[in-house]
């Protein structure tokens, strides 16, 4: 009866997480976050001590743990941006692409550039290229239906995938900690279920759909972005340099999922390549390589530098806090008991953690509106199972969960608006695109997931 009770308790305050935020009231989700920790805490019989203990170690270990990688990681997305490097890569991929290559190799360019970029900072930074290449696609070819989706569906796809499912996104790296996973073999996996999810729901699915819509952007759009492409770098960036840079953090991590297999852990190589391939140092070292070669040894002003690192950090803010605030309703969870009641439960339903993830971190994400609150709802609920149960692959539930928070995203994600707005299109439009696009990433990324669990079962 008390796993019941507990589990009625986790329920009631899912539900009145979601009532917070969704309803008129339109709490920010820290707060709501906050206040559910707290119902929660009294409700299951903690004592005020413990539940203020609780919400303080919850809130700092998670964004003690991710915090500082998200802001390296804003900070080296906004040295590409600027600098230019990021359209540099996008460029050189689409180089003497052919008509009917544009949208798999626009789909390719966001695949690189969104190895350590938000979605809405991702899709900002490739709207003039997005554009400008529709816009060459409207007047030279005849194409049925919108240029403009045929060119930004890929694009949309491989951003939100590449978000919700590879490291060191600030989703799919919560997990990562959370479960103690190898971020290693993460990225490895994620990229495997990365590559056939993109192409189902990327070009393909622009294929199919951009016959059937004809958005265009407000024209004072296109024009403002026409210009932002038209602009001259004095010094540009060279393919080696743009490419390495976005890259050095990625090899790092993945250097250190190779050691694994050609060390022991106890050996001075491994150390070295656990430290260096740890996300943080990975990322670390990535923005200082980006500082130098995308800025001091091409002269830009060392205040202009500085002042766009400060500037990128202001608006992932907000995302650090609600990580925060998810933190501490997880770790009140756990203190409360809920997890050994779900263990139970999973127990009682024979459903495997993958797919358990998968629900969890869908349902969280379509109600709330926040895929984070999804992911880190999911991976403090999913973290008794895996103490529990040695057997699950803590990499894969890690991708399963990135997937499940990517599914269904509407009118209460601001990615929804963000599209809607930047492309012009009306609400029935904006469904078609991002919301299905989504819906097929979180489906094929669950699908690929249960495939390389099969596949790994065997051996």
């Amino acid at each position: 009866m008390h796993d019941y009770q507990l589990l009625f308790i986790t329920v009631i305050s899912i539900l009145l997480l979601i009532f917070l935020i969704t309803s008129k009231l339109k709490f920010h989700p820290l707060l709501a976050l906050l206040l559910t920790a707290i119902f929660v805490g009294f409700a299951s019989g903690l004592n005020i001590d413990k539940i203020v203990d609780s919400i303080e170690n919850g809130a700092g270990s998670t964004l003690g743990e991710t915090g500082v990688t998200i802001a390296l990681g804003a900070m080296l997305g906004k040295i590409l941006s600027d600098s230019g490097a990021s359209n540099k890569i996008a460029s050189s991929i689409l180089h003497n692409a052919t008509y009917k290559q544009l949208p798999w190799m626009m789909a390719l360019a966001a695949f690189i550039i969104g190895i350590p970029m938000f979605f809405e900072v991702g899709l900002i930074m490739l709207l003039p290229l997005i554009f400008t290449i529709a816009k060459k696609l409207e007047d030279t070819h005849k194409i049925k239906g919108s240029a403009y989706i045929a060119i930004g569906v890929p694009v949309i796809a491989a951003l939100c995938t590449m978000h919700g499912m590879v490291p060191p996104h600030p989703g799919p790296l919560i997990s990562v900690n959370q479960f103690g996973a190898n971020i290693g073999l993460t990225m490895i996996y994620g990229i495997i279920c990365a590559i056939p999810t993109i192409i189902i729901s990327g070009p393909l699915y622009a294929k199919f759909i951009t016959p059937k819509l004809n958005v265009k952007p407000n024209q004072d759009l296109l024009d403002q972005y026409a210009s932002q492409n038209n602009s001259k770098d004095n010094k540009p960036v060279t393919t080696f340099v743009a490419f390495t840079t976005i890259l050095v953090p990625v090899a790092m991590m993945l250097l250190h999922a190779i050691a694994g297999i050609f060390f022991a852990k106890k050996t001075l190589p491994y150390k070295i390549f656990e430290f260096i391939g740890s996300p943080i140092i990975a990322m670390f070292i990535g923005v200082i390589y980006a500082m130098i070669v995308l800025g001091y040894l091409r002269k830009q002003d060392t205040q202009k530098i500085r002042d766009a690192l400060g500037s990128s950090l202001k608006p992932i803010a907000g995302i650090m806090l609600i990580i925060a605030g998810g933190g501490a309703f997880g770790q009140v969870l756990e203190d409360s008991g809920v997890g050994i009641s779900i263990v139970h439960l999973a127990d009682q339903f024979s459903l495997s953690a993958l797919l358990m993830g998968w629900i969890v971190a869908a349902l969280l994400s379509i109600s709330t509106g926040s895929a984070t609150v999804g992911i880190v709802g999911a991976t403090n609920l999913l973290y008794p199972l895996v103490q529990a149960d040695a057997h699950i692959n803590n990499e894969l539930l890690t991708i399963a969960i990135g997937s499940g928070s990517l599914f269904f995203n509407y009118v209460n994600h601001a990615g929804f608006w963000l599209v809607k707005e930047s492309f012009g299109m009306s609400m029935g439009e904006t469904f078609k695109t991002i919301t299905v696009v989504q819906s097929i990433v979180g489906i094929c990324g669950l699908i690929m997931v249960l495939i390389i669990n099969s596949i790994l079962g065997l051996f």
